[in-house]
């Protein structure tokens, strides 16, 4: 059945989006329709426009259409969270009273807790156990307006249990109506086990987990934590070139702690996107803007983490284009409100309250290879759509801290109202 929303206050088109991520003036053109409708035709938008224009063109579907009146609200895509590692066992809450007495993120790490703690976790936890947990976070994704999240695994380590993961979020983008993409993130960290082999755990990664990842159809990208005392930037390139044999999308985790030329190497290789670029350099920043790799911007890490944040500002200024996302996991980014992480990318990396809506959906779309289905509201694409309890768009940011989710539709099906799950 055909649906149609009507009186939007304001819809956030994004119109225009199909063929690239937006960079500097383009991340602030929202393409916004005043008192317009959008028209649902089952899982896609047949059209947007006011109510006379689709009453010319459509007034076969406007006959049996479900009307959804969206008066004094804002009408925008569905959020997508482009950076998660959403299948993960344990939490993490000591070390975070570690830090606020003092520990650094790589002290804590280099004596078995961080990512090792988590490892250790998510080893011990059973398929159902990670399942379930995680399928209850999808439903909070959900509600806060979010309906496609990338989800790496790495807390593995060991192929049994990257496999692992990597069943958990197919079997969640089999069952949840979030759409779920997977990375392998084998390369997360080198395994207690291989301190002072860590070369050997790279051929291990290229020589036995990434042909099994794309023989069994797992994931669609390949990341790695570039970063000293993780994996140096030639263990790195091996890794991600490696994996773009077998067809796997090259990401990095760049830049987070220290600089190390992960942003250079992004851009060297074609990654499709540098994550977190904390302390990304100057010449990093410039050849990812040459190269048009996504940077994904992860400003709950630096708050949680209480370190610097990223230059966004500095970055849309010299053309790199920009997505955020909430780097939801159980150690450096606890959290699952991508309005939220919204708001303080504007408020501590200089984006605009224009530029924080283009990088949290068509951009963070196109860091997915996402961006010619869903991330705008267009002609064909998915009908993921987001109905906000707001009576403009500057709103959002302005009531800081606040789920405004008034409804949200999946593929064209309502499953989010009044902030309850349908």
């Amino acid at each position: 059945m055909a649906k149609l929303i009507i009186n939007a206050n304001e819809i956030i088109t994004l119109k225009g989006s199909d063929k690239r991520p937006r960079t500097k003036e383009g991340m602030s053109e929202l393409a916004i329709l005043a008192n317009g409708c959008v028209l649902i035709d089952q899982d896609q938008i047949a059209a947007v426009g006011t109510l006379e224009e689709l009453q010319q063109d459509y007034s076969h579907l406007l006959e049996q259409a479900e009307v959804i009146d969206a008066a004094g609200k804002v009408v925008m895509p569905g959020l997508v969270d482009c950076h998660t590692h959403l299948v993960h066992g344990g939490t993490r809450e000591n070390e975070f009273n570690m830090r606020l007495n003092g520990a650094s993120y790589m002290e804590i790490m280099n004596a078995g807790g961080g990512i090792h703690s988590t490892a250790k976790s998510t080893r011990n936890a059973g398929f159902e156990e990670l399942y379930d947990k995680a399928y209850r976070h999808l439903n909070e994704f959900l509600k806060y307006g979010v309906t496609t999240v990338e989800a790496k695994s790495g807390y593995g380590l060991d192929w049994e249990h990257e496999k692992k993961q990597l069943e958990v979020a197919k079997k969640l983008q089999d069952t949840h109506a979030v759409d779920v993409i997977s990375t392998f993130m084998g390369a997360h960290a080198v395994p207690r086990e291989f301190k002072g082999r860590e070369d050997e755990f790279v051929d291990i990664i290229i020589h036995e987990m990434l042909p099994k990842v794309a023989e069994e159809k797992l994931a669609e990208f390949n990341d790695v934590f570039c970063e000293k005392g993780v994996f140096t930037p030639e263990q790195s390139r091996k890794i991600l070139e490696a994996g773009k044999q077998y067809g796997l999308t090259p990401k990095i985790h760049a830049d987070e702690i220290e600089p190390y030329e992960g942003s250079e190497l992004a851009a060297e290789i074609g990654a499709i996107s540098a994550e977190h670029l904390l302390v990304a350099s100057d010449e990093g920043i410039r050849r990812m803007a040459e190269a048009g790799t996504i940077g994904v911007l992860l400003p709950g890490t630096a708050f949680f983490l209480r370190a610097p944040f990223a230059r966004g500002r500095l970055m849309i200024d010299c053309g790199v284009p920009i997505a955020i996302s909430t780097d939801f996991n159980p150690g450096s980014s606890p959290t699952i409100s991508l309005p939220f992480i919204m708001n303080l990318a504007c408020m501590n990396m200089g984006l605009t309250l224009e530029e924080v809506l283009t990088a949290s959906t068509i951009n963070a779309a196109y860091a997915i290879n996402r961006g010619h289905l869903i991330g705008s509201l267009e002609t064909g694409k998915k009908a993921d759509i987001l109905i906000l309890n707001v009576a403009n768009y500057k709103q959002l940011q302005y009531h800081y801290g606040m789920n405004h989710t008034h409804m949200v539709l999946k593929n064209g099906e309502i499953v989010v109202k009044d902030a309850v799950l349908q």
